[in-house]
């Protein structure tokens, strides 16, 4: 493990590469339901990425990586060369070879305003650290870490978006939709790694 002195203060900030979607309905769920981004009507390009713990689909629409999740079935790739597929391409090759990246790819991801900012603030937990759901329902003001569970298990950019890194309130793992195998795969590495570059 790395010195404590070369670990970051925090995750690089996504505030210029997260794209906000505001509400365009109710929904029973919470209130509100995402509005479709524009060019929606665009075609996805999707790409397959071999990680350590096995196939990741890698989404993408209107320059920006729309989503990211480990995936058992063969789907076939499409539009495979676009840029912001690439550009998450080499944020995970730097990811899995134990580096930190110190750049942030553009994402646009689809959520309610509430789930917004509870992924929000999922990318300012910084590498190697762990927040429970409650602690991390108490930093952006919400009474309920049942809620701020909900909104973390709908993260469309798993590892990017660190859902990985909230635990239980007594450090236990749980709610990874990808298993836990994977969740503790991805905790140690990240206690084993340094800043890129």
């Amino acid at each position: 493990m790395q010195p404590e002195t070369e670990q970051p203060t925090q995750t690089p900030r996504p505030d210029n590469h997260f794209e906000t979607l505001h509400p365009r309905a109710k929904s029973p769920a919470d209130g509100t339901a995402a509005r479709k981004p524009e060019g929606a009507g665009e075609e996805r390009s999707r790409a397959i990425y071999h990680s350590p713990l096995g196939p990741i689909v890698l989404e993408g629409c209107g320059g920006r990586l729309t989503g990211l999740r480990f995936e058992a079935k063969n789907l076939p790739p499409t539009g495979e060369g676009e840029a912001m597929l690439d550009e998450a391409r080499r944020w995970l090759d730097c990811y899995f070879e134990g580096k930190i990246p110190n750049w942030m790819p553009h994402l646009q991801l689809e959520g309610t305003p509430f789930q917004q900012r509870v992924w929000q603030e999922l990318m300012h937990i910084p590498y190697g650290r762990t927040v429970s759901y409650g602690q991390l329902a108490e930093k952006i003001g919400c009474r309920s870490a049942q809620a701020v569970g909900g909104a973390v298990g709908r993260n469309p950019v798993a590892i990017i978006v660190p859902c990985h890194r909230v635990v239980g309130a007594d450090g236990t793992l749980t709610g990874f939709a990808y298993g836990l195998e994977r969740k503790r795969w991805l905790l140690t590495h990240e206690a084993q790694t340094t800043i890129a570059t």
